[in-house]
């Protein structure tokens, strides 16, 4: 097992060696850090010591070298367009950027396993049907059309729920929630059920899919010719072989949701690190679109290294092989 936790750790070293390069990359090919922190009136002079400052005037690799010393440390130096420390930026975004995952996480989960596990056992129904044609609605429409399409009808139209912002937050040390209070939560109705349909559609023709697998086996026919009862063979048998495969499939599709947040955070103005992406982007603000994208590579590395390790004491076929 040693072997096996080396290995992927080395995986995992490596691949965030090369994110850090292409983030690193930003800052020699995107633009001038001394013009946008000095602007244009700025005296040669100027420019030089504070490229000397900045270590703009040492090699690349020495360059590299820092930045992924600093990165180490969860330091990306300071916002172009802010002026503040982007490590203090990320720190004050990232709980909202959670809150929303989360929230859409659990909805999609919620929701998605008893619909597929329904669709499944009552393939030819009604309901089924009908639940299966709004899935494929919820795979072909954008996420943006989604948004804006839920803040027409019940933040315009109806008025029952607020069209942006984050609401009331209340602050647990150095986190914040809008879990605490009523007017947060109504402002994270909209934006989580945005974030969710996609995964929540996901989720549920995967269940959907694997059920009907796991139902055609032989030793549920077996546990049928016993004289168990139906509900005794699809939630004590079939379902928990069904939810193997789907746990792995939403912990990797966690990193999505945050990473996919991007668009969901702009629609509704969501003041989260997506939100905060977009609007670097919008300025050629290098350290944070540098940070953004070494913090989501870390977050999927991370979820693909602990499921990698699952897998191996779950499956004993793994342990064999090693």
């Amino acid at each position: 097992m040693l072997a096996f936790v080396i290995q992927r750790l080395i995986q995992a070293i490596a691949v965030m060696l090369v994110v850090a390069f292409i983030a690193f990359s930003l800052f020699q090919y995107v633009g001038d850090p001394v013009l946008a922190m000095l602007g244009q009136d700025a005296t040669p002079e100027q420019r030089a010591e504070l490229r000397k400052d900045l270590g703009l005037d040492q090699p690349f690799y020495v360059q590299f070298a820092h930045f992924v010393g600093n990165a180490t440390k969860g330091e990306f130096g300071l916002s172009y367009r802010q002026g503040r420390k982007v490590s203090t930026l990320m720190k004050e975004r990232f709980p909202a950027t959670m809150e929303l995952a989360i929230a859409a996480s659990v909805l999609a989960l919620a929701v998605g396993i008893p619909v597929g596990v329904y669709t499944a056992l009552r393939r030819r129904g009604f309901l089924s049907n009908l639940f299966l044609m709004v899935s494929l609605v919820g795979v072909s429409l954008p996420t943006f059309l989604i948004g804006i399409l839920l803040i027409l009808l019940f933040a315009v139209v109806l008025g029952w729920l607020p069209s942006f912002g984050r609401g009331e937050t209340v602050a647990l040390g150095g986190w914040t929630s809008g879990f605490l209070t009523a007017d947060g939560l109504r402002h994270l109705i909209l934006p989580a059920i945005t974030l969710c349909l996609f995964q929540l559609t996901l989720i549920m023709r995967l269940v959907r899919s694997e059920m009907l697998e796991v139902l055609r086996t032989d030793y549920i026919k077996f546990a049928r010719a016993r004289g168990l009862s139906d509900r005794t063979v699809h939630f004590g048998h079939a379902l928990k072989n069904t939810l193997v495969p789907v746990m792995t499939i939403t912990a990797l599709q966690l990193g999505s949701i945050i990473a996919f947040a991007i668009i969901t955070e702009t629609v509704f103005q969501w003041p989260g690190t997506g939100l905060l992406f977009i609007q670097a982007v919008q300025s050629a603000d290098i350290p944070i679109m540098a940070a953004y994208l070494c913090m989501i590579a870390l977050i999927f590395v991370t979820i693909n290294l602990i499921v990698d390790l699952l897998y191996f004491v779950v499956d004993p076929r793994l342990r064999a092989a090693h």
